[in-house]
């Protein structure tokens, strides 16, 4: 598969169990790290990781606020990891915001304003920032969104059109990037994760109801774990094991978007 050992990366993270793992995961591997985000979560995720492992842990934090509708502000960011890492060999994009299950004509202004920033346009300035750096210092780079199968055709669900149209919106971005940078050996992919049980439609349909369910609608009859899935893809993406994939979308969701009419038929 390859290694990221001794790679320089930047990761984008609200304190969630599935950034926090993909963290500790690199961290793990020697890579280095600058978390991103709500700096006073971040520096408690921060403290855990280096807490968890022996040695010397090379892992310092960037606060930005994810709902800044400024470009500027991002790229500042950017700028303050570079100091930190040298270059970039690696972002991986995992800051998301949800917001809870309800129809699309009920959605504030406000709340659609929210969904849209964090999940749309702070990767949007991100990537670009990112990119701008990968390019002018020449060593290429990977860039990963991390996305969910709720923005893909055959994972639709009810009650997350905004946060879906975000999402889809990703993989689109993923794949214009691959055919506009590639040039610059820079490679963009997208992971689209299946839910967990904590999730909004799982927590809407009921967890106790949505974990007896599961067996019957999902081939491998279980939810997303939040610590082993998906960190171990991240890593792919991050080392030069899949220095020739760019422009990708890779579901890891447990074929959960492929029964998706049968889960609603269930649930």
């Amino acid at each position: 598969m390859g290694s990221p050992a001794a790679k320089k990366v930047l990761l984008t993270c609200n304190g969630d169990e599935i950034s926090s793992n993909i963290a500790l995961q690199l961290a793990q591997r020697g890579c280095r790290l600058v978390l991103m985000g709500k700096e006073s979560s971040l520096r408690s995720v921060a403290e855990k990781i280096r807490g968890s492992l022996e040695g010397v842990v090379s892992i310092e934090v960037v606060g930005v606020d994810m709902e800044e509708e400024r470009e500027g502000v991002f790229d500042e960011a950017v700028d303050k990891a570079c100091e930190i890492l040298g270059n970039l060999d690696a972002f991986v994009h995992c800051y998301a915001y949800e917001g809870e299950m309800q129809e699309h004509l009920q959605l504030s202004e406000d709340e659609f304003k929210k969904i849209m920033k964090i999940n749309f346009m702070s990767a949007w300035f991100l990537v670009k920032a990112v990119g701008r750096r990968m390019r002018d210092h020449k060593s290429g780079g990977s860039i990963i969104l991390l996305t969910s199968i709720v923005g893909a055709e055959r994972g639709l669900y009810t009650g997350a059109a905004a946060y879906g149209a975000c999402s889809a919106a990703l993989q689109q971005l993923v794949r214009s990037s691959a055919l506009e940078i590639g040039k610059y050996k820079i490679r963009v992919n997208a992971i689209a994760r299946g839910l967990h049980v904590e999730d909004e439609f799982p927590m809407s349909v009921g967890i106790d109801r949505a974990k007896k369910l599961v067996k019957d609608v999902v081939p491998l009859e279980r939810w997303l774990d939040v610590k082993n899935d998906i960190a171990s893809t991240v890593i792919y993406l991050v080392s030069d094991g899949s220095r020739y994939m760019t422009g990708t979308t890779i579901f890891v969701d447990g074929a959960q978007s492929l029964v998706r009419p049968r889960m609603r038929s269930y649930m």
